[in-house]
């Protein structure tokens, strides 16, 4: 792995492709519709340059996947790619040993990356984590992207961000960080946009590129990808007036419903499978404890993509 190719190919919109499930008892796993949720996204512009696949991360139902399950996803999503798309695997875990596994696993079926958080449900140390990222990293010759899921674990620090440039093949960080608003989201963006390929997990899209981001997370991307490309087309092209306004037009609205969703049920994902099945595409419910949200937000949600110009949005439901 060439760290500097690496980082080139780590651009655009970060998007993660949602794991879609049969209705039946075991909510087994539906490959074929997956497949074509790729396709789709694909065709609709996420390729080598404009954007990146996440197999098996937090949209993807990852904690509710068996190790297998999520080796079979992210297969699935790599054979679909082609190469038209890099595509990373999630690999998060509670366990070292587990991780190196998943590194394994990722470089034999052909991931350029892979996705680490600090391991949860444990208050880790800062220590403890350095030695789990190092693991991952002489497990596989693979890209590492950090994840600073600080809501659910240890929190990055950036001290740790400094250690951790010593890591070769740690290239990127996906990043979001509590903020008081002491401007912590743009120092890490200052010190680090050199060596790093930083994604933008926070919604500062135009703040995050002005400071040398190359990437942005985009939920939309799944029910409307073209939206995503334009997003990233602006941004590159220093129009960050426009871009902000469509944020506001069509990501604050999404974030707002997924906000007042969050205290129906917790996970992830379920608001992009929602928006997919009102677009016309495949889709399933998230496998529980997260609950099925679709009956109870399904007209909320169709007047929310409706309101935000979404294309091809079904007559209305009710």
């Amino acid at each position: 792995m060439n760290p500097s190719t690496a980082r080139s190919r780590l651009t655009g919109c970060y998007v993660t492709i949602p794991t879609l499930f049969h209705d039946d008892q075991e909510m087994s796993i539906n490959l074929p519709a997956i497949r074509r949720h790729v396709r789709f996204v694909i065709e609709g512009g996420i390729v080598t340059g404009t954007g990146v696949l996440l197999a098996g991360g937090a949209a993807g139902d990852f904690s509710t996947l068996s190790f297998d399950e999520r080796i079979m996803v992210a297969e699935a999503i790599i054979e679909e790619s082609q190469g038209r798309v890099p595509v990373v695997m999630g690999a998060q875990t509670t366990s070292t040993l587990e991780l190196a596994r998943l590194a394994k696993a990722a470089q034999r079926i052909g991931a350029e990356f892979i996705q680490v958080s600090p391991p949860f449900y444990f208050a880790h140390t800062e220590a403890d984590f350095y030695e789990y990222v190092l693991t991952a990293a002489q497990a596989a010759d693979i890209g590492l992207v950090i994840y600073n899921t600080f809501w659910t674990s240890y929190s990055v620090s950036t001290q740790m961000v400094e250690k951790l440039k010593a890591v070769p093949n740690v290239i990127g960080l996906k990043w979001a960080m509590p903020d008081m608003g002491n401007m912590e989201f743009e120092q890490v963006y200052t010190a680090y946009a050199n060596h790093f390929s930083i994604i933008d997990n926070q919604m500062r899209f135009v703040t995050s590129h002005m400071l040398g981001g190359r990437g942005i997370e985009v939920h939309v991307c799944n029910y409307w990808p073209q939206w995503g490309v334009r997003i990233w087309s602006l941004l590159e092209e220093r129009r960050y007036i426009e871009a902000q306004k469509e944020l506001v037009k069509v990501a604050m609205p999404f974030m707002s419903l997924w906000v007042e969703m969050e205290q129906y049920t917790s996970g992830d994902g379920y608001l992009d499978k929602l928006c997919m099945e009102l677009v016309g595409l495949e889709s399933s419910r998230c496998r529980p404890p997260t609950r099925d949200v679709r009956e109870k937000y399904r007209d909320r949600a169709w007047h929310m993509l409706v309101n935000a110009g979404v294309p091809n949005v079904i007559p209305f439901p009710g």
